[in-house]
């Protein structure tokens, strides 16, 4: 499987799409118009170890809601993800059984490397 778990209207996902140029048979997945199902968010958190490692941190709810002030679970991170898109940290890359998780140039760099050799 090869898909990018992206929003469509974020520039940093659009330039990072760009960049790796992806393959006609990568199933990109626009979050805002078509959000995770729990067994998404579940298989994500196989691949990436922990709820956490998904989940944004720069979201704006994330202050408002005064979450920063708070000890939040797993189960706490992954209800977040689940209940706006805006708590999961984008874009999500996978490839076979990779993820690349995030907007940091190494997880970009190496993201483009998996779906170049898939």
């Amino acid at each position: 499987m090869k898909k990018i778990i992206h929003l469509a209207t974020c520039n940093t996902c659009q330039r990072i799409i760009s960049e790796i140029t992806p393959s006609s048979d990568v199933v990109l997945q626009d979050i805002k118009t078509e959000p995770l199902t729990e067994d998404q968010v579940v298989a994500m958190k196989e691949m990436s170890g922990s709820y956490e490692s998904l989940f944004s941190k720069r979201a704006q709810l994330y202050r408002k809601r005064g979450l920063n002030e708070q000890s939040l679970s797993e189960e706490d991170f992954k209800n977040l993800i689940l209940e706006h898109y805006t708590f999961l940290k984008r874009p999500v890359m996978i490839v076979d059984n990779q993820i690349f998780v995030g907007n940091s140039k190494k997880v970009v760099a190496a993201a483009a490397e998996a779906f170049s050799k898939a």
